[in-house]
């Protein structure tokens, strides 16, 4: 049976001397180690948090950037092609006006041509016709 005696004493100092040292020597390095990873590990999570949150507001910046960057393209791209098509109308216009000054100046050309051409006719007609006569009738006129 179990009889109380001094050696329950010691054994019961024992164990308080052994859970002292082991408190000094296992427990609370092991405790200031847990806790010092918390800290770190806390730490690291702030700085992800920051680094995500930096990273939305850059990815967000990016996107606008895009957008803003579509627009001005579109807008620039519209002026130039506005300003194509009226280039585009001036040199039609340019050109037309130079083929009508050239239908003109060749109109002028073919009824001067058609003038002399009728003046040339009517001085060979009188001849032609003085010849056709004398050939007809058979004697000189």
């Amino acid at each position: 049976m179990l009889s109380v005696d001094y050696t329950l004493f010691i054994q019961i100092a024992n164990f308080l001397v052994l859970l002292f040292i082991l408190n000094l020597v296992l427990y609370k390095p092991i405790r200031k180690i847990l806790l010092k990873r918390k800290a770190e590990v806390g730490a690291y999570e702030e700085s992800i948090g920051e680094y995500e949150s930096k990273s939305e507001e850059g990815s967000k910046e990016f996107k606008e950037g895009m957008i803003t960057a579509r627009k001005e393209g579109f807008q620039e791209k519209e002026g130039l092609k506005g300003k194509g098509v009226e280039e585009e109308k001036s040199l039609i216009g340019s050109a037309t006006a130079s083929a009508l000054e050239k239908i003109d100046e060749a109109k002028k050309n073919i009824d001067q041509t058609i003038q002399e051409a009728w003046v040339g006719l009517e001085k060979e007609s009188a001849t032609f016709s003085k010849e056709l006569a004398e050939k007809i009738l058979g004697r000189s006129l």
